[in-house]
């Protein structure tokens, strides 16, 4: 099951946040050419060398203060031991402490009473998940395609339960597009490629994935109007076994578009059936059916306060 996860603003893979791809909410090669303005075209997947990390490899975005911190705790304890000491002064060198300033982020308010916002780059799409999802819409994650599994990545991301059993997560949520028209076919080819791929073994046999007769939704755009959308839930029985994966999974998505250019938004969320509470199934439909189109007028720009590494 050869999870991934990255930053989107990393540029290995060549893929990039769109501001949801030009109205849906999605990536596209970063150096394809402009797409038409109703709607991207689905951009190739790409079939990079398969990645073989632990189920929820640590993400690039906590990486740089483990290694800060653990360096100065060696230097801390060579200190205490007088390693590298001069014995010819008493007045020891003392370096600044660095400090870090984040980058300015886009905030759009929830739109569910209680919940958090997840906003695309520049806010102009944005979900809301339950306060115990972790937001992380500048992470870029999915399961890479191979012989056995369609593969599938999700930008704009969402996590429940990070690192809850050996690294494993709970569950998860993101946008992206499917190379369809039709919105329904779109949200059931989501659901069972990110079913198929995130609960099989590497070299299969595939998950069993049994889509509902799906249901119909709206999507709110940006100047307060409703766009038609379909939402399909499937049941996901794992062929992954062992004391951390699901016994039963629940994938829900959303498709969204206007029929033109050959593709559909799709925003996906998908958990553990079994261990994230009573009320997943609906916490699901609830985190799709917020999925909108955000005005100018509702967007704000903060920035968070210096980090001080000592």
């Amino acid at each position: 099951m050869g999870l991934f996860s990255r930053r989107s603003d990393d540029t290995t893979p060549g893929y990039e946040d769109n501001a949801a791809l030009r109205g849906f909410g999605g990536y596209e090669p970063a150096d394809a050419p402009p797409p038409s303005p109703s709607l991207s075209p689905e951009p190739p997947r790409a079939q990079p060398k398969r990645i073989r990390p632990a189920p929820k490899p640590q993400k690039w975005r906590r990486a740089p203060w483990v290694g800060l911190v653990l360096i100065a705790l060696i230097a801390g304890v060579l200190n205490a031991l007088g390693v590298g000491k001069s014995h010819h002064t008493s007045t020891p060198t003392s370096r600044p402490p660095r400090v870090e300033t984040p980058s300015p982020r886009t905030v759009v308010p929830a739109a569910v009473a209680g919940w958090r916002s997840v906003a695309g780059k520049d806010g102009s799409y944005a979900y809301d998940v339950p306060p115990s999802w972790e937001p992380s819409p500048s992470t870029l994650h999915g399961w890479e395609k191979t012989a056995a599994a369609p593969g599938i990545r999700l930008i704009t991301s969402a996590f429940l339960g990070e690192n809850f059993c050996e690294h494993a997560n709970l569950g998860g949520a993101g946008v992206t597009t499917e190379p369809l028209p039709d919105a329904d076919a779109a949200a059931r080819k989501a659901v069972t490629d990110l079913g198929v791929s995130a609960y099989s073994p590497d070299n299969g046999p595939p998950a069993a994935v049994t889509a509902d007769a799906g249901s119909d939704a709206q999507v709110t755009k940006a100047d307060g109007s409703k766009a038609p959308a379909r939402i399909v839930i499937a049941d996901v029985i794992p062929t992954e076994t062992g004391p951390c994966w699901a016994k039963h999974a629940l994938v829900a998505a959303m498709g969204f578009g206007n029929g033109s250019g050959g593709a559909s938004g799709v925003v996906v969320a998908y958990a553990d059936a079994d261990r994230s509470g009573p009320t997943i199934r609906e916490d699901l439909v609830r985190i799709l059916q917020s999925y909108r189109f955000v005005p100018a007028t509702s967007r704000s720009t903060t920035t968070p306060p210096p980090t001080t590494y000592r």
